[in-house]
């Protein structure tokens, strides 16, 4: 059996799992089937289980191991880090059998040879024989040494990867997943380095790791080695990439965030210093790691990969990838692949849901920071700044505290399953700390970058992941609602349901609710939160010689490269997430429709709106897009839907023109539209009109004769029948969308819509709240229904409850 200490990457595959781990046989099937795909992996050799065993059989370490494992308390933290620290000082200062190092050095000069060099750097990976499998998450559990010349550090390296099988997280984690410890042997994989230290690198899935949803490539990536990435170290640049598109001749990127790479790990200068890390230069730092056409062909790979493991194994196998960029040919590589093991096993059919009540919402946040997970929990902070080898570090943590600290690595898994949620400085939504709470199922909040500093030991908090992309953290222990649905429960309708959405962090964690697309998506909810300047003083603002707006502008634009470019990239980016969330359903996008007092709080908007009295009824909509003053921002919205239909793909969106007064007016908005090329039926553009206005119901055969579809904004339409001001709470109960008038409004629109053989559709707030309200429109035959996805549910009941009414009405 000599011929398997050591075998070729070439000559493994999945079948030789139990004889060299899964990430070797993960590599080795991808060279074997995907190298003719394109897709670059490095070589290398798998030093197989049986050197392992050899290894602990010639020690005699066997029993050892056994012994103190069998003595560890694994409530008590200092039992279990006693008992690692002896196991592994036990495996390092063994001295390691003379044939199994020959033949191991000996595959190392092969290696070297074969590119040419008389000691090759190397990356020697651990590589456990129950890691990677459909029901473990062992991935992250053993070492990784980067940079390793020359056979001794080979050695030393392998002998290492041998002992960090018995680290404090290995043993823990086996023990509370009930793997038996020698029933895993572990195998290393001896693969050679791609110069990302002189490039990039970093991770990548094949599908959204929060929500699950299985239609893009979500890539996190920053400037150097890897391992920063993935330490949560920095935070890191995220690209998503939407599935379906790859390879149609589009370039489906709906999401670009730049991150904070503020320093990188670089090769060492000495065989002590392997790896080190540096500064990264100020420039490189506000530069996205990756050109566009890098992220295609990034997520091209993932894509392949995803779609032969799922072929392999006969079900769905979305991935998670590591990458890196050669930065001496510029080159991508692939450099691990392994099956994803949180949402392929999830039941998508039930969800729960976390919401506070109305109280707890208007709570002002301690602080913010990326999202993990979508849950809610409360605790008492404990901030822990490291564990180092003090086998008393640790102790204070009791079970239910928040854990609050700069980052994680995976020594810190036995104190994490501890915790009720997770809050630290740095990191990005692939990092360790990240993909520890999903698997554990807390909810974490990471990269807030200074949690440590504002929180203090001992505070409660409440920790909310359920508010979108931001996880914010509120003062106290806040009650909050948990609720459980089965979606196998829910009625089939024939009325088109659609939903309200009002940011795109939130696009993706709707996909699993039944919907027929999107009937209204704001842009200026996009501008608020994605763009937070207005448009004008992005184009405008050196002018005004307001050397604070220009320092804050030129802050935001980093990464683009100017600032109209900015405001098109962003709005694009935003539209196309909650385009890719249903493609190819419908996604009706609604024009900015911000009011004068709002743009005013926008930065840089003083200097471009007017005073109005009542701007419910002033300067917005339709009015702005062909007035001088505004058009050239007008430009920029109609730039950034031409780059989701034409660049990103994404023909399924609609546009809607908000308070349109006049047919005369729509028909000036149409020829702007027009001159910035969003010319109605080009590449089957639909425009359609929100009918808020009494004068678009009035004159609804006119308008439909320039228009492909009505959507009844029922707030503004109730407000402006009934003569009050809805954010007036004087005249607040007056306010009512089941009032005789309204109704009559909007039945007399549908009739004239169907006549007139337009679409007609509701994304007003009424259907949401007035299960009676869907029914009346159910019953005047209107085409689609759009609500918030909280009103999902009752509102698929009413729309049930209304056909079957009409079946009977007509029987």
């Amino acid at each position: 059996m000599q011929e398997h200490i050591i075998l070729p990457l070439e000559e493994v595959s999945l079948d030789s799992i139990a004889l060299v781990g899964g990430k070797s046989a993960s590599l080795g099937e991808m060279i074997s089937s995907l190298t003719e795909a394109g897709v670059k992996i490095p070589t290398g050799f798998a030093i197989t289980t049986r050197a392992y065993y050899d290894f602990l059989h010639h020690s005699g370490l066997e029993s050892y191991i056994k012994e103190q494992i069998d003595n560890i308390d694994f409530e008590d933290i200092t039992s279990l880090r006693r008992a690692g620290m002896r196991i592994r000082q036990a495996i390092s200062s063994t001295r390691f059998p003379h044939q199994l190092s020959r033949e191991i050095i000996a595959a190392y000069q092969d290696l070297s040879r074969q590119y040419g060099q008389e000691q090759t750097d190397v990356a020697v990976r651990s590589s456990a024989t129950a890691e990677d499998l459909p029901d473990a998450s062992f991935a992250g559990q053993q070492e990784t040494f980067l940079n390793v010349r020359g056979p001794v550090a080979l050695i030393d390296a392998v002998r290492n990867c041998f002992a960090s099988l018995f680290t404090d997280r290995a043993i823990s984690y086996r023990s509370t997943f009930g793997y038996d410890h020698f029933s895993i042997g572990l195998s290393v994989c001896v693969q050679k380095m791609v110069r990302s230290d002189l490039g990039a690198s970093g991770v990548a899935f094949s599908l959204d790791t929060e929500s699950g949803f299985k239609d893009v490539v979500l890539i996190n990536g920053s400037w150097g080695l890897g391992e920063m990435v993935v330490q949560g170290a920095i935070s890191p640049d995220e690209f998503i990439v939407y599935k379906p598109l790859i390879g149609s001749g589009y370039t489906p990127i709906v999401e670009k965030k730049l991150g904070h790479k503020e320093k990188k790990m670089v090769y060492g200068e000495s065989s002590d210093e392997r790896t080190k890390i540096i500064p990264v230069e100020k420039q490189a730092q506000h530069q996205f790691c990756l050109t566009d056409a890098q992220i295609m062909q990034l997520a091209e790979w993932v894509s392949c990969i995803e779609k032969y493991y799922t072929e392999k194994k006969g079900q769905w196998c979305p991935m998670d990838i590591e990458w890196a960029l050669d930065g001496l040919t510029n080159e991508l590589y692939i450099v691990q692949a392994r099956p994803e093991t949180i949402h392929s096993r999830k039941d998508h059919s039930k969800i729960i849901s976390y919401s506070f009540g109305e109280a707890a919402a208007k709570r002002e946040p301690l602080l913010k920071g990326i999202a993990v997970g979508d849950k809610i929990a409360a605790g008492h902070v404990n901030i822990l700044f490291s564990l180092d080898n003090r086998l008393n570090a640790g102790l204070g943590f009791q079970p239910g505290d928040v854990l609050v600290t700069d980052m994680t690595d995976p020594d810190w898994e036995p104190i994490m399953k501890m915790a009720s949620a997770i809050v630290t400085n740095k990191g990005g939504r692939t990092c360790h700390a990240a993909i520890v709470a999903r698997e554990m199922g807390i909810p974490a909040i990471v990269g807030c970058g200074d949690a440590t500093d504002k929180l203090t030991s001992g505070q409660s908090i409440t920790v909310s992941c359920a508010e979108g992309t931001e996880g914010v953290v509120y003062e106290g222990i806040l009650p909050f609602i948990e609720e459980a649905l089965d979606l196998h429960e829910l009625p089939t309708v024939n009325t088109q349901l659609m939903l309200n959405v009002g940011t795109p962090g939130m696009a993706f964690q709707y996909t699993h609710l039944p919907n027929r697309g999107v009937g209204l998506a704001r842009e200026e909810f996009i501008i608020n939160n994605y763009i937070k300047a207005h448009p004008l003083a992005l184009l405008r603002h050196r002018e005004l010689k307001d050397a604070d707006l220009t320092k804050k502008i030129t802050q935001l634009i980093q990464g683009h490269k100017n600032e109209a470019d900015y405001f098109i990239n962003q709005l694009a980016y935003g539209v196309g997430k909650i385009a890719a969330s249903c493609y190819p359903e419908k996604v009706i996008v609604r024009f900015s429709d911000f009011k004068s007092n709002e743009y005013f709080n926008l930065l840089g908007g003083k200097y471009f709106e007017p005073k109005e009295e009542n701007p419910m009824i002033g300067w917005r909509g339709a009015s702005r897009y062909y007035s001088a003053e505004y058009k050239p921002a007008f430009q920029l919205e109609c730039a950034a839907i031409s780059k989701v239909r034409d660049t990103m793909g994404l023909s399924n969106v609609v546009v809607m023109i908000p308070f349109c007064r006049t047919v005369e007016e729509l028909l000036k908005v149409l020829e702007v539209m027009e001159e910035f090329g969003l010319k109605r039926g080009k590449n089957g553009l639909e425009v359609y009109l929100m009918a808020e206005l009494p004068s678009n119901i009035i004159m609804a055969e006119e308008f439909a004769a320039h228009i492909d579809g009505f959507s009844i904004g029922s707030n503004d339409l109730t407000q402006l029948t009934l003569g009050l001001d809805r954010d007036s709470s004087i005249v607040a109960a007056l306010y009512n969308e089941m009032n005789p008038a309204v109704q009559r409004m909007i039945s007399r629109l549908i009739r004239v819509a169907k006549e007139n053989h337009v679409k007609v559709g509701i994304c007003g707030q009424g259907p949401s709240d007035f299960p009676e309200f869907t029914k009346m429109l159910i019953s005047q035959g209107i085409d689609s229904i759009s609500v918030t996805p909280d009103a999902v549910t009752k509102t698929l009941k009413a729309i049930s409850e209304a056909e079957q009414a009409a079946i009977a009405t007509t029987a």
